[in-house]
């Protein structure tokens, strides 16, 4: 019998790096023979992945030449992609956070709101969602497509306003630019062709890995705890605790002495191991986590 495979796709740019992080987080060894390679190995015989740009993710995962595949829901949108939605991966501190995509126009252009654009020239990599936003606005614009450098078309005097990609909003000032609609708000997503779903095994493969990179994600900003109580200190210790629920707590051989062990928000550790050593805890261990499954 030949051996079952999922098609994986992985994303290429700027979703790489923490796509691989994630990947060996969540257990499997993703590796790219050589810089030139498009097709990562996977330590899973079961799994065959590809790299492709994720503007072309969700394309290739509707038409089924990829089971499924990692990209933003920007770009599900711009494809008008009909496809399966297993998880969202996005993540605050990665590049596979929640971004913006944003109407810009120059600072001193005076123009308020989108209705100030009628006639006017726009420039972005976004093209449909960009079209459907000014004729659902009921707004007459050309809209054209970007290749890049966005933001200094419009200081070039090239197009009146553009529709960018941003987090903070930093690169728009920087070139004297003023947001003033969000057209859309784009997370990683983990997608799946319509067909693999209903495929019993491909549908539990894909389940799998999908759980497996969302107990990574919430690994990533979360440690685990041990410590040693005496019994005349421990609610006084527990009450400090912030558990996702609550903690373990168990007996040591050592009459009157208990261990507790819990997991917390990592940016609370260095405040919380002092307090905990003064309500009388002794022998902390902080420790990190390759996964959080709830």
């Amino acid at each position: 019998m030949r051996n079952k495979v999922l098609k994986l796709g992985l994303p290429k740019g700027s979703l790489q790096e923490a796509t691989f992080k994630m990947l060996r987080k969540a257990g499997f060894n993703v590796n790219l023979p050589s810089s030139r390679s498009y097709f990562p190995s996977v330590d899973d015989a079961e799994i065959q992945a590809v790299l492709l740009r994720a503007q072309e993710m969700s394309r290739y995962v509707q038409d089924g030449a990829l089971d499924c595949g990692i990209t933003g829901n920007d770009w599900i949108l711009e494809n008008k992609s009909d496809v399966c939605r297993i998880a969202d991966l996005s993540y605050a501190k990665q590049s596979m956070s929640k971004v913006r995509w944003v109407l810009a126009v120059p600072q001193d252009s005076g123009i308020k709101n989108v209705k100030g654009l009628q006639g006017k020239r726009v420039a972005t990599e976004l093209v449909n969602v960009t079209r459907d936003y000014f004729k659902k606005n009921k707004v007459n614009v050309e809209v054209e497509f970007s290749w890049g450098a966005t933001e200094v078309k419009v200081s070039a005097g090239l197009v009146d306003a553009i529709v960018e990609l941003t987090e903070t909003g930093s690169s728009l000032k920087a070139n004297k630019l003023v947001e003033i609609a969000t057209l859309c708000e784009s997370t990683t997503q983990f997608i799946a062709n319509k067909a693999s779903c209903r495929d019993g095994w491909k549908k539990a493969k894909m389940d799998q890995v999908a759980m497996l990179l969302r107990g990574a994600i919430c690994a990533e900003d979360k440690v685990g705890l041990k410590m040693n109580v005496r019994q005349e200190n421990l609610k006084r210790v527990i009450a400090k605790l912030p558990a996702l629920k609550k903690p373990t707590i168990s007996g040591l051989s050592d009459d009157g002495w208990f261990a507790i062990e819990t997991i917390i928000d990592e940016r609370v550790v260095r405040v919380l191991i002092p307090e905990l050593k003064s309500a009388g805890a002794q022998g902390i261990i902080e420790y990190p986590l390759n996964k959080v499954i709830y």
